[in-house]
Formats: structure tokens, sequence, C-alpha cells
């Protein structure tokens, strides 16, 4: 559903810079009459500044006070006052700020699928000499485990016997290969070299380093970042104090542009924040 909805902002964005585009090339390229080149401002806010609008009147209803409620009481008062240029750039801050913030929440998505799809789900227990596969889950601290040539590392441990090398790039970052020897310590996630390794393991897999940043990334993924729950919660007393100033401004300078003025002013811009 999450998904979904910045799918739609992202729509929203591309209209709104193709109906700006197109409204300053009539304006200032081909000198068109007044009514052409406010056509593509008028699409603007009646396909993506309605639809925007709406889904803030339902936060509004449900009392969520967040700072963008400036911007949809902005696109309102432009279309009231003509203003359809204010209107559309409005629309686009909207509209662009909540789709990058979809493509980062959907690249993070990516990043955790992947992550999951190469953890190994079998460890090669050792066994009075004899290997046996098993689930991951069942490995127990102290256990003997073969790391084969190229495979991942199952769960954190040392090495007891053997002696090679590993790629922990996909943990750390950095893209070196480590020489391990016996005693050396192994990461879940690193990938084995040329030869088999044994390891007794010192973490079950829940706890080891590749389950640690799986389940960070998770976290990240489902629960949306302080600064953003930081930024609504000062919104519900950002927006009524704007509105006042706005209206104060109208009121003392006569003209209801001064209104408008302030709103859009005052409206954070969710493009430059995300």
């Amino acid at each position: 559903m999450i998904i979904r909805q910045f799918e739609k902002e992202k729509y929203i964005a591309y209209l709104a810079i193709t109906g700006i585009a197109a409204h300053l090339v009539l304006r200032f390229v081909f000198h068109a009459p007044e009514t052409v080149w406010q056509t593509p401002l008028g699409i603007v806010l009646g396909l993506g500044g309605a639809p925007l609008v709406w889904d803030l009147f339902i936060k509004l209803f449900k009392r969520q006070f967040g700072s963008d409620l400036l911007a949809g009481i902005s696109i309102v008062t432009s279309i009231i006052l003509g203003e359809y240029l204010a209107g559309s750039l409005v629309v686009l801050m909207l509209s662009g700020g909540e789709a990058l913030e979809g493509y980062a929440i959907r690249r993070a998505s990516s990043v955790l699928e992947a992550l999951a799809k190469r953890m190994p789900s079998i460890a090669h227990r050792k066994i009075s000499g004899a290997i046996s596969d098993g689930p991951i889950a069942d490995v127990k601290i102290g256990d003997l485990l073969v790391v084969l040539p190229h495979e991942i590392c199952p769960v954190d441990g040392v090495i007891v016997e053997g002696r090679g090398a590993m790629d922990e790039s996909y943990l750390t970052g950095e893209p070196f290969i480590v020489d391990k020897t016996p005693g050396s310590e192994v990461l879940s996630g690193a990938v084995n070299d040329e030869f088999s390794l044994t390891i007794r393991a010192v973490k079950l897999a829940v706890d080891s380093r590749y389950a640690k940043i799986m389940e960070v990334m998770r976290a990240a993924e489902e629960n949306r970042p302080n600064i953003r729950r930081l930024g609504d919660t000062l919104g519900a007393f950002y927006t009524p104090l704007a509105v006042v100033i706005a209206v104060m401004a109208w009121v003392i300078a006569g003209d209801p542009m001064r209104f408008l003025a302030v709103l859009v002013i005052a409206t954070p811009c969710p493009l430059l924040i995300a």
C-alpha cells in the first residue's frame, strides 16, 4: 500500500514537471495567448493537485497536522486566486519529495531482499570426523562447521583447522581479501576463498553478524526516521502559526496575494528535505 502511494506521487511529479515546462515554453518561447499557456498548469492542478489535496484532507480529518498541510492550503489558495504556476510548483515540491522517499524505501527493500537471498540455509556440521548437513538454525555454540570453497560462512566463529582467505567486503565495505589461519575470527556472511576451513561456532545464527545486519536493515525499512517523526510533531505547531501569520499579512496589506505568498514561503520543501 505504501509503495503504491509513492508510485502515485511519482507520476504526479512527472506530470508537474511536464506541465510547468510546457507552460514556460508556450508563454515565453511561442508567446501563446494566456488561455493556452495556462492550460498545462490547470491540468497539473486538476490531475495532480486534487489527489494530493484530498490525501491531506484525509490527514486533517484524522487530526494529523503535518507541515505538509500548508502545501495543501497553498494549492487551494493558488487555484482560488488564479496563481496556477505557484500552485503547480507546490504540487511538484510535495509530490517530488514523496517520490524520492518512495525510491529510497524501494532501494532499501531491494537491498534487504538481496541480503536474505544471500544468507545460507544449510550448515556442514562436522561430527566425529563425518560431515552432516543440517539447517543453520540447528547450529549450536561450540559446533564444528566446515566452510567449503566459495561458500558463505553461516555463523560467526573461530578457525580451528585450515588456512585460507575470506572476502568480507559485503560486511565491512572494505575491498580486501582477509587471510585466515587457525585462531582467526570469521564472520557470518563472509565468502570463503579457495580452501576448506573448519570453524568452531561462537554465536548462534540469529546472533551472528549477518543476522544483525539484516535485523538493522529490516528495522530501518519498517520504522520511519526520527527526523521525519520530529518534523510531523513540529508541524502540528508550525502549521497553525504559519496560517495565522498569513491571515495577518492579508488583513494588514488588504491583499489576498499576501496570504498566498506567506503560505508558499512557509511551506517546507519536501523535495529538498528528501
